[in-house]
């Protein structure tokens, strides 16, 4: 199939993008057929994994993530901003009270995420509005190193966590957990799809990266990415 669609100039073969494993599931998978419909002799490989990966060695054609500085030899499309929030549960919030200021997160118990790859928490600044900044200085009451985890121990009435929208959006939407401080936020930079900076770039991946970008903006994910 994928020979017979070269043959006719149409974009085919083997897909392998990398993507974080919860933003893949809920923002990316569910553009799948879709894309499918479209582009019928691509066959998609798409590897869920919460890192950023090195294309050129783990031969990906692209990769989805924010947050860190693009390697050299590589080039991105803009997909969201890549916003951090403050997460409680309402019992927890009903229980403990909500802060209404960065200085009273101090009096909170903080749900931290650790990096799966250095194995720190980040010390992370939230912004506001205005752009001034402030200190999360959560007490530490527990870690993890994945942010869905996080969510569920938020749930839990167990205190506040920070995650980036990406991750908040479905908990946001059922009610089961709700901004804390939400005229303050986290600014990472942004998410990106990346990819090799070739001039011959393979079709397959011009056609999927052009695609999410226009998805991304036909349904307003770009805005509902935004902590203002």
């Amino acid at each position: 199939m994928a020979n017979l669609a070269n043959a006719r100039g149409q974009p085919a073969g083997v897909l392998r993008v990398s993507m974080g494993q919860s933003f893949g599931r809920h923002h990316v998978v569910p553009l799948l057929d879709e894309f499918l419909r479209r582009y019928p002799a691509v066959r998609p490989d798409w590897h869920f994994d919460d890192r950023p990966v090195d294309l050129i060695v783990e031969g990906f054609d692209a990769a989805i993530g924010g947050g860190f500085e693009l390697p050299p030899r590589l080039v991105a499309r803009t997909l969201a901003p890549a916003h951090r929030v403050l997460l409680a549960s309402p019992g927890y919030l009903e229980c403990h009270g909500e802060p209404n200021s960065p200085a009273q997160l101090g009096e909170h118990e903080g749900i931290l995420i650790r990096s799966p790859q250095t194995g720190r928490i980040r010390p992370w600044m939230l912004r506001n509005r205005q752009g001034l900044p402030a200190a999360i200085d959560l007490r530490l009451r527990m870690s993890f190193s994945d942010p869905e985890a996080a969510c569920q121990a938020a749930q839990m009435d167990l205190g506040i966590t920070l995650v980036s929208t990406a991750h908040a959006l479905p908990y946001l939407d059922s009610g089961r957990l709700c901004r804390v401080l939400p005229d303050w936020y986290v600014d990472a930079g942004f998410i990106s799809i990346y990819f090799a900076a070739q001039k011959l770039l393979p079709q397959k991946t011009r056609v999927f990266v052009d695609f999410l970008v226009e998805q991304f903006r036909s349904q307003g994910l770009d805005q509902r990415f935004s902590a203002l």
